[in-house]
Parts: C-alpha cells; sequence; structure tokens
C-alpha cells in the first residue's frame, strides 16, 4: 500500500515523537467521513453512517494489536487514556467497587514515565497512595531483580511506557507484567510511542490495560484508545451516557476515530517500514558522531524503537540549537513536546542519570515513514555547521568572561 504525508514546503519534519504529519490516505478521505455526522448513539438513519465508521474502526485498531474489538475504549488521546487506566484502577480499589480483594495501595512507575503518568502518580500520593520508582540505568535498561524487590501483595498496579518517548528505549515489558501478575497486581503499558514504529501484539505483552493514540501515527489529534483485557474492570473516567459499552461518557469523535483506523489498514507494513527507518537512523547516529566531536547517544546500550535518536551535543545549549535549526528549515526536539517551554532539563534524561548540563544539551530526533536518506544527509551538513557557529560562540563568551574576570581581579587588588 502506497504511504505518503502532508508536508511543509521547504521543511524537514524531525520531530515524529511529538506528533506526526497527516497521512494522505487520511487527508483524502476526510471529506468522506464528515458527511457521517450524525450521533453514532442514535438508532435512526443520521446515527447508521457514523455508527458504521465506529464499528470499523473499532474493528481495525484491535486487529492492529491482536485484541478483540470490545477490549478497545476510544478516548480523546494517549494522556486521557492513561488518566484513565491509573486512576480508574485506584478508584476501583479506593471505592473496592469492582475489585474485590484485600485493600492494595502501592503504585510502582518508572523514573522516564510520560508527564500523564507522572502527574497522574503525583495526583494519586495525594490522595494517599504509596509510589514507588523503578529505575532506569543511563543505557535505557531497568533492573528486573531489583522491580520485583519493590512488589508486594499490597501492589495495586505497575505503570511502564512499551517504548520511551525521548530515548526509544523500550522495556521488557512481557517480562514485568508476568511478575507485577505474581504478586496479583495489574499491569499498564503506555504504548503510544510504540504504534506504527514497532508490531504489538497485546496478547504476548500480556498486560492487562494499554494506551495508544492516533496522532503519533499519522491519524487526526483527537482520538485514541485505552486497551482494557477482557475481564479487567476499573471506574470509569467520564461519565455520562453509555458510549464505549458504558466505560467512557461522551459522544465519539468519529472523524478522528475513523482517521485511526484507516492508519492501522497499514499494520503489514510497520515492520518493513521499522527496518527503514533503523537503517536511517543508525546511518545518521554513526555519522553524526563521526563528524561531531564528543557527541554521545543516550540508550543506545538498549533496545530502541527504530526512529527516534537522543543525543548529548556538548558545547552548546538545547534551545538554542533548536532555535537555530527551525530558521534553516528543520523541526526537531530537545526533549519531551510536552514540557517544552521550560527552561528546567528533561525529567527523563535527568531520570536515567545524565547530568543538569548533559540534559540541557540534548537534541531529540524522531525521523518518520517517510524521512528520506537525502533528508537526513542535508541535516547533518546543517547541524555542522550550527554547531561549530555555536561552540565557536560560546568559546569567544568564555574568553571574555576569563578576561573580564581577571581584570575586576586587577581592578580589586
Amino acid at each position: 500500500m502506497k504511504f505518503s504525508t502532508l508536508c511543509v514546503k521547504n521543511r524537514i519534519y524531525l520531530d515524529h515523537n511529538a506528533t506526526s504529519p497527516i497521512a494522505t490516505t487520511v487527508s483524502d478521505q476526510v471529506a468522506e467521513w464528515v458527511q457521517a455526522w450524525g450521533n453514532p448513539g442514535s438508532i435512526h438513519q443520521s446515527g447508521r453512517g457514523p455508527k458504521a465508521l465506529l464499528r470499523t474502526a473499532r474493528e481495525q485498531v484491535a486487529d492492529m494489536i491482536g485484541a478483540h474489538p470490545l477490549e478497545i475504549v476510544f478516548t480523546s488521546g494517549g494522556s486521557e487514556a492513561n488518566n484513565f487506566a491509573i486512576k480508574g484502577v485506584f478508584d476501583s480499589f479506593h471505592n473496592s467497587t469492582f475489585l474485590k480483594d484485600e485493600f492494595r495501595n502501592q503504585y510502582l512507575f518508572t523514573s522516564v514515565e510520560h508527564p500523564s503518568v507522572v502527574k497522574t502518580a503525583e495526583y494519586l500520593k495525594s490522595r494517599g497512595a504509596e509510589i514507588a520508582i523503578i529505575p532506569v540505568s543511563r543505557d535505557g535498561q531497568i533492573d528486573l531483580e531489583h522491580y520485583r524487590r519493590l512488589l508486594s501483595n499490597k501492589t495495586a498496579m505497575v505503570s511502564v511506557m512499551l517504548a520511551n518517548n525521548e530515548t526509544g528505549n523500550i522495556f521488557p515489558i512481557q517480562k514485568m507484567a508476568d511478575i507485577a501478575h505474581e504478586f496479583g497486581a495489574l499491569f499498564h503499558a503506555d504504548c503510544v510511542q510504540g504504534l506504527g514504529k514497532i508490531p504489538i501484539n497485546i496478547r504476548k505483552l500480556d498486560v492487562d490495560l494499554a494506551s495508544f493514540s492516533g496522532h503519533k501515527f499519522y491519524a487526526l489529534r483527537g482520538s485514541g484508545f485505552l486497551y482494557m483485557k477482557r475481564g479487567v474492570r476499573i471506574e470509569s473516567f467520564i461519565h455520562g451516557g453509555g458510549q464505549e459499552r458504558h466505560r467512557r461518557g461522551g459522544t465519539e469523535n468519529v472523524l478522528a476515530i475513523a482517521s485511526l483506523g484507516a492508519m492501522c489498514a497499514f499494520k503489514n507494513d510497520v515492520y518493513e517500514n521499522g527496518q527503514k527507518m533503523k537503517a536511517l537512523r543508525d546511518s545518521m547516529e554513526d555519522r553524526i558522531c563521526r563528524e561531531l566531536s564528543g557527541v554521545s547517544i543516550t540508550g543506545c546500550g538498549s533496545l530502541r524503537v527504530p526512529n527516534t535518536s537522543s543525543l548529548v551535543i556538548p558545547g552548546v545549549d538545547g534551545e538554542t540549537l533548536l532555535m537555530n535549526l527551525d530558521m534553516r528549515g528543520y523541526s526537531v526536539s530537545t526533549g519531551a513536546a510536552c514540557s517544552s517551554g521550560s527552561p528546567e532539563p528533561s525529567p527523563v534524561l535527568l531520570g536515567m542519570g545524565l547530568s543538569r548540563e548533559e540534559a540541557q544539551s540534548s537534541l531529540r530526533l524522531g525521523i518518520g515513514w517517510s524521512t528520506s536518506a537525502d533528508e537526513l544527509s542535508k541535516f547533518i551538513d546543517v547541524l555542522k555547521e550550527v554547531v561549530d557557529h555555536l561552540r565557536t560562540f560560546s568559546g569567544e563568551l568564555r574568553e571574555n568572561q576569563i578576561y573580564n574576570d581577571q581584570s575586576d581581579f586587577g581592578k580589586k587588588s
């Protein structure tokens, strides 16, 4: 199946982990989907078209991850799905409404989770939950024995992302879920950064809950879903009508959901495109490390999704580098897009043991299905020019500062 995305002239987009451009197969069908404007919950003719789109998309999404359609709960995106899963489990145990078991009040998260998980963990803590943090090494690895020691019969849930949004590191979800289940705990995986980058078989992962988002996979914003394993019941996050089998109230965003379903029709292309992106990413990293002194790649010692590269480029400020590249026509990131604009360094990189100086000199690159070798070659040429310029400029500033300090010292003496 031919694949292409909408693009902006004279701009090379290398920030696919923040969001992805809309696939042309999606944009070409929007006008048709818009005609199905009725409420999918209505039983009259105007509701039948939207309901059919919803049913088809649910089947496509379920097939994409190897689930049953009734295990799919559509949401507005990954952040809502994460909140739904974690708060839903907490409320279920706290209220003892659905899960009849001894009281469990411990929740485990890694040190590198997405802000939607981190902030939810902080909320749970404010409600009296016990929060334990699973450390992640600089190489992007988790010590499974240490993880096991954190678990107990009081653990309600473990929530660990499948792939990190900044370094691309893939975590051993299946092994971690199996260990959590030994203690009777539920396991949730934030799979947002995995969809469309690596094949996902939700049965093999053996998780109870998993979050996904459409706009990371060339679909329209406003669509996502929570996989809820058959037999798992948690408190609803949004109360309202009987939508999503009474699990998530509110009229569904049919247009965005249809676009997500359309992208899931590319299931068989995920592996091939992943291999292509990995080859491009590895070649890019090799050349950058050879031609730019001192560059290191965070998390390269462990398995990564094939499109992601997190670079530490000493001697430059990440935000300054980003702005200079932006003016030259390249869209990149210095960290998670959800925390951009903050002067603080990336919590993920700090959580992996990088220093503040290293984290502030980071650059995240996320290539996509349509990224070409020629685009990356041009990017590297420009990156070298910009970094050399910034390093020379920062060197001159340091020399001037030393001169001024010495002059001040002479005046004081």
